[in-house]
């Protein structure tokens, strides 16, 4: 392509827009409110999704996302200190795996999206 990209995101779905609102502000992500039903949350400028007021099952359980992080070990420290599976339900951390690849850890959103954050080796 002769124009390059600037960034990429996923639309993901939540079954309760608000609570999930409040989960990706209390992970560190900015709302930018779009429309009633649908929000922009960044990182960074490149770095974002748009989470819509939307559920259907078989797309929510079956959307992963995974962001690249430097140190998985101290990312992980990080969402642990944020308590976030005893704040929402249905939100699990799961401890980082070694893989032949990396490591990473995982974080289910409160309406079953699986986030994987990992350190490429």
């Amino acid at each position: 392509m002769k124009n390059a990209a600037k960034s990429i995101r996923a639309f993901i779905g939540a079954i309760n827009f608000d609570e999930s609102r409040h989960f990706y502000q209390a992970l560190g992500f900015e709302d930018s409110r779009i429309f009633d039903n649908m929000s922009y949350f960044s990182i960074s400028p490149a770095l974002g999704f748009y989470l819509q007021n939307a559920y259907v099952k078989d797309w929510v359980d079956n959307t992963m996302i995974f962001v690249e992080v430097d140190n998985v070990e101290e990312y992980y420290k990080e969402l642990q200190a944020l308590g976030l599976p005893e704040k929402y339900k249905n939100v699990r951390l799961t401890p980082i795996k070694i893989n032949d690849w990396g490591k990473e850890c995982f974080l289910h959103d409160p309406s079953g999206v699986l986030w994987h954050f990992g350190e490429f080796n």
